[in-house]
């Protein structure tokens, strides 16, 4: 296949592009900048200048496509923009389902968040429970809103679509919110534990690029969402498996939750005022996250997909070794 792959300089991106440098499949990387595509330099991979929020530049790199893998998206639990946020996961992903669709590609794969199920009532939940009522994040409400309008496409258009939903994306190459907690651990910055008695289903990063490249090879996903993830924990036993990956003592005795609400509220507030992010990440919407948890059940895929998922345990060995590199570099 020939596949268009957006967000391919991104955290997952990065290592989807790697994999299908692998395969025999012909890939052109849609980038914003000759800068950003330097980072997939070596992959041999094709680029082609363009934005998902700019939709004159979608035709030309969707032209000969028959496969798209939609990744591009802004993940932050705090930003003084929430605008871009919402031009990028709901602008930029109706505008790319709308040039899929015109383009007639034969599959689109777009990669959600769990997040978007809210809160349901099932506990561990499913593809086919109903969202909850209440959406954690910014970032969560945009990307609901993408998901509908993909949805959208698939019932209205007929757009071949396919919807992953990972959970806690876990790996080397992490950045983001995950990866700055654990090195937080690393660095002993971490002053106590936070949530003890809320869930979470995790999933190594390796895990979700093969759940996209089985879903873009597989004709009997079209129309159907997979659940990414199947380690389950609780705040208490993830800290403890990230301290032992890392061998670092941590706090025993957690904050109590009024506590780390009452932080977050402070925090971001000053974030608004100083224009610099929360410490420890910990905003209004990270702390609401991270205390509703989301467990769900991920075993659609391996039934239907054949995946077979990582022990978490390697995912934080992993992800520790790289942030222990990072550190040592000065980075």
């Amino acid at each position: 296949m020939k596949i268009l792959v957006t967000g391919g300089s991104g955290f997952i991106g990065k290592h989807l592009v790697a994999r299908l440098a692998r395969t025999d499949h012909t890939v052109r990387c849609l980038v914003r900048s000759p800068e950003r595509g330097a980072r997939l330099t070596g992959f041999g991979v094709e680029l082609a200048l363009g934005d998902v929020t700019q939709p004159e530049t979608l035709t030309e790199a969707l032209r000969g496509m028959d496969c798209v893998i939609h990744l591009a998206n802004v993940y932050t639990m705090w930003t003084p923009k929430p605008e871009e946020m919402w031009k990028v996961n709901v602008e930029g992903t109706r505008n790319l389902m709308d040039a899929a669709a015109q383009a007639g590609v034969s599959k689109v794969v777009y990669v959600s968040t769990v997040a978007v199920y809210g809160q349901p009532k099932e506990k561990p939940f499913h593809e086919d429970s109903t969202p909850g009522p209440k959406f954690f994040s910014t970032y969560a409400r945009t990307k609901a809103e993408g998901d509908r309008i993909a949805w959208e496409y698939y019932h209205q258009r007929g757009l071949p679509l396919t919807v992953l939903y990972p959970g806690i994306v876990l790996g080397a190459g992490d950045d983001k919110a995950s990866g700055e907690y654990i090195m937080d651990v690393i660095r002993r910055r971490v002053p106590s534990t936070i949530y003890h008695h809320s869930y979470a289903t995790y999933v190594y990063v390796g895990d979700v690029v093969e759940a996209v490249l089985r879903a873009a090879e597989t004709p009997a996903s079209v129309g159907r969402k997979y659940l990414i993830g199947k380690t389950i924990l609780n705040g208490k036993d993830y800290a403890a498996m990230i301290g032992a990956a890392a061998d670092v003592r941590l706090p025993l005795i957690p904050f109590p939750d009024f506590v780390v609400t009452a932080a977050a509220y402070l925090q971001t507030w000053a974030a608004a005022v100083t224009h610099q992010p929360p410490h420890w990440g910990l905003s209004i919407d990270a702390a609401k996250t991270l205390k509703n948890g989301f467990a769900f059940d991920g075993s659609r895929a391996e039934r239907e997909l054949g995946l077979r998922y990582t022990p978490i345990r390697q995912a934080l060995a992993e992800a520790v070794t790289w942030y222990r590199e990072r550190w040592a570099a000065g980075k």
